[in-house]
């Protein structure tokens, strides 16, 4: 009989292939999974037991990792979820082995979801245009910048479906566009009027031909900036973070902001003001509402507000 390993590349080329899994994706499992078959040894499939799975959880739990630092729950988890996708996959295929569904995940603490409404939001949004200097190289980044913020609020776009975008993929003259995104799913991005008004000013600055809708400018000469000579590169995801992370600053807004808490602002500000969960889910891009629900304790906070205001509006009358 074949061994882990040689069930794993199969695996992997299903993950590839069949379940039209990102690079990233396939690269975390290929870890993961490779790590419990060093731990437990390149053996039959036949011979993992549910004992084993509790050895290796413990082995887990008490790991340090290359910074010196316990293992996160979360990461915990992410290799028990690959172990247990690997062995379903088997299960499909008839090869004998433990059973997916004894392997049970740790409960995590709610997430504690950061998110950007009122001043602080409307600070950082207008950064961008503010202390710009004179140079149309600068106003050109400087409108870059906006459009990618109001974008990001905007939409809801992971970083990464965001740095990727085309001029193609965006028609300015309607307010909804169509991306793949995670898992080669498609979804609609809907527009707001600021974001489609600050893309089409930077569009309008643009002099290069780029295919890309955001990329990266020398701030001296304006031009694209390009590892490869007449290369068509998008902007990356690292620079989109640095981005946020400047105008953070620049708004005085002490608590660390990413391109994820903008779309955690996004996602709130639908909820808070009535949206639906499952609508909400539809539009991040979220396979499961499981993921969504991360929400519900904000949601929850606004039921409170909901409840104060509105509830036995009449005062109990004093007795005599």
């Amino acid at each position: 009989m074949k061994t882990l390993s040689k069930y794993l590349t199969d695996f992997l080329e299903h993950l590839e292939i069949e379940k039209n899994r990102s690079d990233k994706t396939i690269q975390n499992y290929h870890f993961y999974l490779s790590r419990f078959i060093e731990w437990f040894g390149d053996k039959s499939p036949t011979s993992v037991t549910a004992e084993d799975i509790r050895k290796y959880r413990l082995w887990l739990n008490k790991l340090i990792d290359v910074h010196g630092e316990p293992l996160k729950k979360n990461t915990q988890n992410y290799h028990l979820i690959a172990l247990r996708s690997f062995l379903k996959y088997l299960a499909k295929r008839d090869v004998k082995t433990l059973p997916p569904e004894k392997i049970e995940l740790m409960k995590m603490p709610d997430r504690d979801i950061t998110y950007l409404e009122g001043s602080d939001l409307h600070r950082l949004l207008e950064a961008p245009l503010k202390n710009i200097g004179t140079s149309t190289n600068a106003k050109l980044i400087a409108l870059r910048d906006k459009a990618i913020l109001e974008l990001l609020f905007s939409s809801g776009l992971r970083v990464s479906e965001l740095a990727k975008l085309k001029k193609e993929n965006i028609n300015l003259k309607k307010d909804e566009f169509t991306i793949t995104g995670k898992g080669g799913k498609s979804r609609i991005i809907f527009l707001s009027e600021q974001a489609r008004h600050w893309i089409k000013k930077y569009m309008e600055s643009r002099k290069d031909m780029n295919p890309y809708l955001f990329v990266s400018h020398d701030k001296r000469t304006g031009k694209q900036k390009s590892a490869k000579k007449d290369s068509d590169d998008h902007i990356t995801s690292r620079t989109v973070q640095r981005t946020v992370k400047k105008y953070t600053k620049a708004a005085g807004i002490t608590k660390e902001v990413t391109p994820h808490t903008l779309r955690h602002s996004f996602a709130t500000d639908l909820l808070q003001n009535g949206a639906d969960i499952r609508s909400v889910q539809s539009m991040l891009g979220h396979s499961s509402i499981t993921t969504t629900q991360i929400y519900t304790h904000i949601t929850d906070k606004q039921l409170k507000k909901v409840h104060k205001k509105y509830h036995r509006k009449d005062k109990p009358k004093k007795s005599s």
